[in-house]
């Protein structure tokens, strides 16, 4: 078993590096299977799990793929022809594996992907990226855990969505690329990371306009060929970092960090006291020893990012009285609360609203991660807390931070990644012994 040991009460300083963005890397990792001609070439690339179990999906797929982690560059060649199945294997493990249905439907007329399994901070249905499909004219069945999809040609037309999904977004942006006609997503979602899809489509030969507002107009075009794209800096990484330096009231340098990417973020951290100063490098985060509090709401972009709420909750938790936090994205990401009750946090949870007193006095304690956020605000919470604190299942973090607990050890926080297996182990002549019973005298 796998923990990080931290122990607690040393602000952070220096600077600390942000790294390519997952949420983009994957769409575009995805984008790729439309490329015909020539390869698709991707620098700053995360090293992460989610990128390279996208990465196994795509060569099951028959997309020959290389990475150089050394310089964060990801080269794909989709030029053979290709596998249309997507199984569970590969679903199961990162929801974010749906985001190859569009673009398989596009290139080869038909897909059979697996339904995605559960999620501990709540249901991501599928509705509205099989509501885009059968839109754009693909026929669609549901049949013993799959969903299948085939059509003749898609043809472009309106596709209003009831909620600004990110993924239903891209799938459906990237199915329209080969699409007869022109599609014309309404609602659609505004992350940068659909910005960073459509840039990276136009590339490749596309005609995507619109991106990052609320309706984005697609003209179809015959194929797609390769290119080459830089991906932008993870928004979330770079908030979990200025979130790390305000929770132990440190000075950090956030490098790489786009001030815009991170707007609501830094409007609540200046209202709670902390200090944001843009520099040419990145942002550098001073915290504060009395944190004033604060109510915030997740919200779709650019509203206040959900995948910051776990550790925003810590640094709330710390402010002097009482906060709220507002979860309007997932119903079930307030699992890590209860994680932080058992570190002296107290709350009350109403709905979806959790109401949290402080300032609290954290005290280490051994928790576990549901879910990669969580798993970050847990070591947040751990790095400001007294004593020692103990993390179970760091492997979560590995989905999206790189070096998660490197970066902060030079950043000088006191933490550790250790298998403690080998503890629980009975000594195997001890073991012997207790075999052969109690020796006679």
């Amino acid at each position: 078993m796998e923990k990080i040991i931290i122990k607690g009460g040393q602000p952070l300083q220096g600077h600390v590096a942000v790294e390519g963005s997952k949420n983009a890397a994957l769409p575009l990792q995805a984008a790729a299977i439309l490329a015909v001609q020539g390869t698709v070439t991707l620098n700053n690339v995360p090293p992460v799990t989610d990128v390279k179990v996208m990465d196994r999906l795509l060569r099951f797929l028959n997309i020959k793929t290389a990475y150089g982690e050394k310089h964060r560059q990801l080269v794909l060649n989709a030029n053979c022809p290709l596998s249309s199945e997507a199984p569970y294997d590969y679903v199961n493990q990162m929801r974010a594996s749906i985001l190859v249905m569009g673009p398989l439907l596009a290139r080869t007329g038909q897909v059979r992907i697996a339904l995605p399994g559960g999620c501990t901070i709540g249901a991501r249905p599928v509705d509205l990226h099989v509501y885009g499909m059968e839109k754009l004219g693909a026929q669609i069945k549901q049949d013993a855990g799959f969903i299948e999809a085939h059509c003749d040609h898609l043809v472009g037309t309106r596709i209003p969505l009831d909620y600004p999904s990110v993924g239903a977004t891209e799938n459906i942006m990237m199915a329209a690329t080969m699409a007869e006609g022109i599609t014309t997503i309404e609602n659609a979602a505004c992350e940068p990371e659909i910005v960073e899809l459509a840039n990276l489509l136009n590339k490749m030969g596309a005609r995507v306009h619109g991106a990052g507002s609320k309706v984005i107009r697609i003209q179809g075009v015959y194929y797609l060929h390769g290119a080459e794209y830089a991906i932008i800096p993870d928004r979330i990484e770079a908030g979990t970092w200025m979130l790390a330096s305000a929770v132990t009231n440190g000075d950090v340098i956030v490098q790489n960090a786009i001030p815009e990417h991170n707007a609501s973020l830094i409007a609540k951290l200046e209202e709670m006291g902390v200090t944001i100063i843009k520099q040419a490098d990145g942002l550098r985060v001073l915290g504060t020893s009395v944190l004033i509090p604060a109510n915030v709401r997740t919200m779709p972009y650019p509203g206040f990012a959900t995948d910051l709420q776990p550790q925003m909750t810590v640094l709330q938790l710390l402010a002097n009285g009482t906060s709220t936090m507002e979860e309007h994205v997932f119903e079930k990401r307030f699992l890590h609360l209860e994680e932080l009750r058992r570190m002296n946090a107290h709350f009350q949870i109403s709905g979806a609203v959790a109401i949290m007193d402080g300032p609290t006095d954290f005290s280490g304690a051994e928790v576990t991660a549901s879910d990669l956020r969580a798993g970050a605000g847990l070591v947040l919470a751990g790095l400001a807390a007294k004593g020692i604190t103990q993390v179970r299942r760091p492997q979560m973090l590995d989905r999206g931070y790189y070096h998660f607990y490197q970066k902060l050890r030079s950043l000088g926080a006191q933490i550790d990644r250790v298998n403690i297996e080998d503890k629980f182990k009975i000594n195997p002549e001890r073991q012997s012994r207790q075999n052969k019973g109690p020796e006679k005298e």
